[in-house]
Parts: structure tokens; C-alpha cells; sequence
């Protein structure tokens, strides 16, 4: 199947719905990821075919679950996002969110600069730091991870810059059972949502924390 075809039909069984324009950024940032991967080696995965799967269409999963707590702009945080999943196919897809990209090696923070400079991703941000000394002016409605850390880890080194009502979205392959047994008492597991992802035949967990008022 060619790979267009194949983000087509996934974008569909996902029951998404992309801006014009959106599905073609998608397969541009893929192809540059492929580029870079070559020198930088961004992601072990390099099948073009196992690329949309295992990264675009398993980031577009998340979509459905990326709300804010009101109407306002949608603060999102993808942390160690390595080569800008899911960060960079979420901005694509709901260009009405305002992510923020950290990680701490710069040779990953310069593909994420260029690929926002190459996209026009208008939404999109930038920062190179470790996220335990990153100190925005305003917090973020969403934190995201897709390869980070445990969760323990995850929400001890990001609680600074969550904002009041706002969440934490994990990704995760199989049911973690072990992290959220061991998670801090300052949060609770709010959500799973299961993942199926298009192509994918694996294990795909959405975990849902938030802070214990």
C-alpha cells in the first residue's frame, strides 16, 4: 500500500477528521524525519509503511482525548519528544492547539526547529532544556509523553508545569500496572482510554492522570 494511502485509510479509521492540507504536512514532516534519521537517528523505526503506523497514526490516536478546560487556547506540552511525537502530528492535525515541544539534546531540538520552520507550524514551539528546569511564564492544560520516562518520573518532573484543572496524558503500551502502583500521592489515574492503532497490532494504552485536590 502506498504510504498515503495508508495515512488515508488510518486518518479514517480513527474516525478523524484533518484540516486540508493536514494529511500532506504529515507526510512532508514524515519525510524529513526520514532524512534526518539517516545522520541523527531519531527513531529505530525506518520502513516508511511501519513510520506511518507506528508514529503518525499511533500520535493521531491521541487527538480525540486532547481538551482543555475551557474554550480558551489549548496549552499542550510534549516532553522529551525526541523526533516531535506526538507534538508535531498533533499541531498538524488541530492547528487550534498551542504545543510546546522540550528536549533536552539539541541535535533532536535542531530537527524539531527545522521541521517547524519547513511546516509553517505557526503553533508550534521549540525548547531545548531539561523539563525539571524549564520554567515557562504560563502552565499547560495537557502534559504528554510517548517514550519519556515511567510515569512516577513523569509527573514528579513536570507537576511545576501543570496548570490548575489541567492533565497529564500518557502513552503507554501495555497496561502499566507496576507504575501506577508506585505513583506519587499527589495524582491519581483518571482514564484509560485502549488505543487501537491502524496497523499497529501492539499494545496501546492512553493513560489519563490527574492532580489529588
Amino acid at each position: 500500500m502506498m504510504v498515503q494511502q495508508q495515512l488515508t485509510a488510518g486518518v479514517a479509521a480513527l474516525g478523524l477528521t484533518l484540516p486540508d492540507g493536514a494529511e500532506a504536512k504529515l507526510l512532508a514532516y514524515l519525510a524529513l524525519l526520514d532524512k534526518w534519521n539517516r545522520v541523527y537517528n531519531l527513531t529505530a523505526v525506518r520502513e516508511a509503511e511501519r513510520m506511518v503506523s507506528h508514529h503518525l497514526l499511533d500520535s493521531l490516536a491521541a487527538v480525540p482525548y486532547i481538551q482543555g478546560g475551557g474554550t480558551d487556547l489549548i496549552r499542550v506540552l510534549d516532553v522529551g519528544s525526541g523526533g516531535g511525537l506526538p507534538g508535531i502530528p498533533l499541531a498538524i492535525a488541530r492547528p487550534e492547539l498551542q504545543v510546546t515541544l522540550i528536549d533536552s539534546i539539541a541535535k533532536k531540538t535542531a530537527f524539531l526547529l527545522q521541521a517547524k520552520a519547513e511546516l509553517s507550524l505557526g503553533n508550534l514551539n521549540v525548547v531545548t532544556s531539561r523539563v525539571e528546569d524549564f520554567r515557562p511564564e504560563a502552565g499547560f492544560d495537557v502534559i504528554t509523553s510517548r517514550a519519556f520516562s515511567d510515569l512516577k518520573e513523569f509527573v514528579t518532573l513536570t507537576r511545576h508545569l501543570l496548570k490548575p484543572g489541567g492533565r497529564w496524558l500518557a502513552m503507554k503500551g501495555l497496561y502499566p500496572h507496576e507504575e501506577i502502583a508506585v505513583l506519587p500521592g499527589f495524582v491519581k489515574v483518571s482514564a484509560d482510554h485502549v488505543l487501537v492503532v491502524p496497523g499497529l497490532d501492539a499494545s496501546r494504552h492512553l493513560i489519563v492522570l490527574e492532580p489529588v485536590e
